[in-house]
């Protein structure tokens, strides 16, 4: 088949604008629809997906050379980023294996059986199992930990917060893997699902592990430095350990320095260095091998690993926290995918790191089997070999849950995957422990307060999340207000902010009840967080309506993936404007011809409205122009020194010019007298003023809570978010159009 005949395949089966089919008013999934509207898409209780110019698909199997060159490149630049410690690992593995009780058993058997160790763990752990397993349960190209617990939440109900919509499942990021829709339930699915407990434990394992990435990120970098540096005391007899250390602090402040310049930059710079290295490590092995001993080609076979810990038994046991070291960074390929492509990252290990690494390793050993009075101590007992050993462990407990659950696999096949590589690691990870009293308790003990800090963090805000949720007004009181809402509608846009996607927020009632004015246009907007790495800026605005037309009130849910960085562009209230009124007509036109117009009252009903000015279909038209904010003629003119030094300094320090975006109605003769009505409300209280609308929340435990509870939210919970940046700042919220309601939050 032709790369032509699958490309039209290829449409046929997944492009929905290709077919007519008739919208059906129930729950049932998306359905497509080609009336040539672009970037528009209902959403919830009643769905009608209305999309834009299919995208062409990729094509699997085609092999191009631009495809090939970009992955060579980022492969190339991996090698700066993500091999810095595997590669420096020959420096001190076989060092740390044979210090203390190894120190007896200094023979040709005993180094052939810990480089049969050596190649075994390489060849097992970091190139099948995360070269050739992990890299391919990327979650949209991120890796890591949270990675997989996104992928967990999303295809299963494993996330605490229980503020998923249907809608957002029909993100293009968020569909990964095999449809759930097609696979039934399983039991084990169900059983994780129902018990809440086990849903908090997989929590804390993920944050276990992300908090060991953390403490092994704080003391990784000073120990491969340390210890790099520390190899010239061998040439240089006059170099103390205090000058090597005040060398190893300058280079780290050097590396640190070069952070900002982003992660291309640094990769550009040190991929040589350690293409060079690697070179000189190549051929130095390959030297000792054929010089030394070649019959260390022998130690490739398992054998020798049993004839190892024949010999050493509880002392060799005890020596695997050294030979751990020589898969230090092997978490990097894995959680630093982001900056690369699965494919270059394994191009990079398989062809250059992995052979480069067993050659040095091969010839190390070959050298030291006829050398035994060679290897000697050093300052690396107290490297923490911990960390690394238990984010690789619960990796592999996390992936063995995305084998049933994502790539929809047999349970058999997981356990299989769970059992080999479970049980090699759990080996490397209690002998590992040993080393806690020499150093590795650190890394235990930043992991242990990092995890309290998030978990913490995510109690607190989970407590006011529900505190929300079960305080929220209801539409019908809401109804029973009428659309005045029993109270004086002045000009403007109120954009009232709260975690609910669904509902009236508490704070709304609050600040109702204290004042006796609201705006005549409310927003309700929700920022939430999806579980996927970015969301699409033609999808990131989700907008509906709460109540009947006449209220004037509607909901903006923006949805951003944990990987998005929100932006001050100032362009947020100009595509606020522009989503709403294309709602509005979309609404109108769709109420006209397929639903009753009660049905647009209802809250929950939202349509997905593209912001990608090209592909959507523009209601407003929008224009800008400059505005001169310069002081009035008669503070010009007047003869006051005291106001005339004032303006002066007001000029110097304000701009005296600002560009505005003015919206207008286009010149539509068939448009609806009310949508118009309702179009020309929406540009004047934009022309009136935006104000944004935030609670201040003070969260406090209950006075029946249990001490435990009280300590955690009214003293950690409370510390957190008095030194955290509030949310007007993270959000990007003008200052002068800020309004904050204070509230007291019992939870």
């Amino acid at each position: 088949m032709s790369p032509g005949s699958s490309f039209n395949q290829a449409l046929s089966h997944h492009d929905p604008a290709h077919q007519f089919v008739p919208p059906i008013f129930n729950l049932t999934p998306l359905v497509g629809l080609n009336d040539g509207v672009a970037g528009l898409r209902w959403a919830g209780p009643y769905r009608l997906r209305m999309s834009g110019p299919p995208t062409p698909p990729v094509l699997s199997g085609t092999w191009s050379w631009r495809h090939l060159s970009r992955n060579l490149l980022l492969a190339y630049q991996s090698l700066g980023v993500v091999y810095g410690d595997l590669s420096t690992s020959p420096l001190y593995v076989y060092r740390s294996v044979f210090m203390g009780k190894l120190q007896d058993y200094q023979t040709e058997e005993a180094v052939f059986g810990v480089f049969s160790l050596i190649f075994w763990t390489l060849t097992l752990v970091t190139l099948i199992k995360y070269v050739f397993v992990l890299l391919s349960a990327d979650d949209n190209g991120e890796g890591g930990t949270f990675a997989l617990y996104s992928l967990l939440c999303r295809h299963a109900r494993f996330s605490l917060l229980p503020n998923q919509q249907a809608a957002d499942e029909e993100l293009s990021a968020y569909k990964y893997g095999p449809s759930a829709l097609v696979v039934a339930s399983s039991p084990l699915k169900r059983f994780l699902e129902k018990h809440k407990k086990l849903r908090t434990a997989l929590l804390l394992f993920v944050l276990f592990g992300a908090c060991m990435v953390i403490g092994d990120g704080v003391l990784t970098p000073a120990i491969s430095v340390l210890s790099s540096l520390s190899g010239l005391q061998f040439t240089a007899k006059k170099l103390t350990g205090d000058q090597v250390l005040l060398m190893s602090c300058v280079v780290l402040v050097g590396l640190f320095a070069l952070q900002h310049c982003g992660t291309r930059r640094v990769a550009f710079l040190f991929a040589p260095v350690v293409i060079i290295w690697l070179f000189c490590i190549f051929s130095i092995g390959i030297y000792n091998t054929i010089h030394w001993n070649p019959k260390i080609l022998r130690a490739l076979s398992p054998y020798y690993i049993y004839k190892f810990f024949r010999i050493t038994g509880k002392d060799g046991w005890i020596s695997l926290g050294g030979v751990l070291l020589c898969i230090t960074g092997t978490e990097a390929m894995f959680a630093d995918l982001g900056h690369f492509t699965a494919l270059s990252i394994r191009m990079a290990f398989a062809l250059l790191i992995y052979p480069c690494l067993v050659v040095q390793y091969m010839g190390q050993a070959a050298f030291l089997s006829k050398n035994l009075g060679s290897v000697e101590t050093s300052f690396y007992d107290s490297i923490p070999s911990i960390a690394c050993m238990t984010v690789m462990f619960i990796t592999t407990w996390l992936m063995a849950l995305v084998i049933i659950f994502v790539w929809q696999k047999s349970v058999l096949l997981a356990i299989a995957f769970l059992v080999f590589f479970g049980s090699i690691e759990a080996v490397y990870l209690s002998s590992a422990f040993i080393k806690v009293p020499q150093g590795g308790w650190v890394p235990l003990v930043l992991s242990l307060i990092f995890m309290i800090i998030m978990y913490i963090w995510h109690y607190g805000t989970r407590q006011k999340y529900s505190f929300d949720l079960h305080n929220k007004v209801s539409l019908k009181w809401l109804l029973g207000l009428g659309p005045s809402l029993g109270i004086v509608r002045v000009p403007g846009i109120g954009l009232i902010y709260s975690e609910l996607a669904t509902g009236v927020p508490a704070i709304f009632t609050h600040f109702v009840t204290n004042l006796p004015a609201f705006h005549k246009v409310l927003v309700f907007v929700c920022v939430k967080s999806v579980p996927v790495p970015s969301v699409s800026p033609e999808e990131r605005f989700l907008v509906g309506r709460v109540c009947p037309r006449p209220y004037r009130m509607y909901r903006c849910i923006v949805r951003y993936g944990y990987k998005d960085v929100q932006k001050d562009d100032g362009d947020f209230e100009r595509q606020l404007i522009q989503s709403i009124a294309q709602f509005i007509m979309m609404e109108a036109e769709e109420s006209s011809q397929y639903a009753s117009s009660e049905c647009s009252s209802l809250d929950g009903r939202m349509a997905v409205i593209s912001t990608n000015a090209e592909r959507s279909t523009t209601s407003l038209i929008v224009s800008e122009h400059e505005e001169d904010y310069g002081v009035t003629s008669t503070v010009q003119s007047s003869k006051s020194p005291s106001l005339q030094s004032l303006r002066t300094l007001y000029e110097d320090e304000t701009p005296q010019v600002r560009r505005r975006v003015r919206f207008q109605l286009p010149q539509n003769p068939s448009m609806d007298l009310s949508v118009r009505d309702e179009l020309m409300d929406l540009i004047q209280a934009k022309e009136a003023g935006v104000a944004y609308i935030m609670g201040h929340s003070y969260i406090k435990a209950r006075r029946s809570s249990s001490l435990l509870k009280k300590i955690t939210i009214d003293i950690g919970y409370s510390f957190l978010r008095k030194n955290c940046r509030g949310p007007a700042v993270a959000l990007n919220i003008p200052h002068i159009s800020l309004i904050e309601v204070g509230m007291i939050y019992y939870v």
